[in-house]
């Protein structure tokens, strides 16, 4: 994996270490213009040094002015993501995202207690992992992160992903993005657990790990539609109505409208 270090001041100054860099048939990387024109580039040799790198990527792109590099993926951090997203949006994301989550929960619950056929036995199934008498907030905001992409007709099948704390990090590498529960090797291993109680929760982005020993899954994909919005990344495609919903109906960024789903 290429490793770079991130100035305090700036989400958007790296420097790269090639000596470092990861290569899986070519060198992939983010050139970053402004922030608003990030770029992916892939070349089909590492470059020797950085100097080398800015060259092909200047001859390739016809650019004349200097630009930030970026590794792709990179390694980020909770304060980082939260910054840079608060100074795009002018929002608090931490607290819009789960106030909106927590606001629409009661909501959603009897939505998905009422919902009937294949997408209500799903729905029937997470639900009841809850103890309604004494509900803890994070395992309610779980469900409900985990009950959305079902009821809008989203797949999250290879979106919320499982594994033991012994596999290796290679199995991830067709992930182009998606969230990681880590759990212990005696806890079962089946479809549509909340696993409220993981060993670690990461982000995958094209492969790799770009945030791990996150707190729990809602932590976790607020923070990945923060680095999404932040650095303009496409919504992974089997969740769009879902990371849609959060952007122009939770937070309220953009046209307050869904496209419409196939699913009853």
């Amino acid at each position: 994996m290429m490793a770079f270090h991130l100035d305090s001041a700036s989400f958007f100054k790296p420097s790269v270490e090639i000596d470092k860099v990861r290569t899986m048939g070519s060198y992939k990387l983010r050139i970053i213009i402004n922030v608003r024109d990030i770029r992916k580039v892939s070349l089909d040799r590492k470059p020797e040094t950085v100097e080398e790198l800015k060259i092909k990527v200047k001859e390739k792109y016809n650019l004349q002015d200097d630009f930030n590099l970026m590794s792709w993926p990179a390694l980020f951090t909770e304060r980082q993501v939260f910054a840079e997203f608060n100074s795009i949006a002018t929002t608090n994301l931490e607290n819009d995202f789960f106030g909106a989550v927590d606001r629409y929960t009661p909501r959603f619950v009897t939505i998905f207690k009422s919902k009937k056929g294949s997408v209500g036995e799903k729905l029937a199934e997470i639900v009841q992992q809850i103890d309604s008498r004494k509900p803890d907030v994070t395992a309610v905001r779980t469900l409900v992160l985990q009950g959305i992409p079902a009821l809008l007709g989203d797949d999250p099948s290879n979106f919320y992903n499982t594994s033991f704390d012994s596999d290796s990090d290679e199995a991830w590498d067709q992930v182009s993005v998606g969230l990681l529960t880590v759990i212990s090797e005696d806890v079962p291993l089946s479809p549509n657990h909340l696993h409220l109680d993981p060993v670690s929760t990461a982000i995958i982005l094209e492969g790799g790990i770009v945030m791990d020993n996150l707190q729990n899954l809602p932590q976790a994909l607020c923070l990945l539609f923060g680095l999404s919005y932040a650095l303009h990344l496409d919504y992974p495609k089997a969740m769009k109505n879902t990371f849609s919903f959060f952007q122009r109906v939770m937070l309220g960024l953009g046209e307050n409208k869904l496209p419409q789903t196939s699913n009853s």
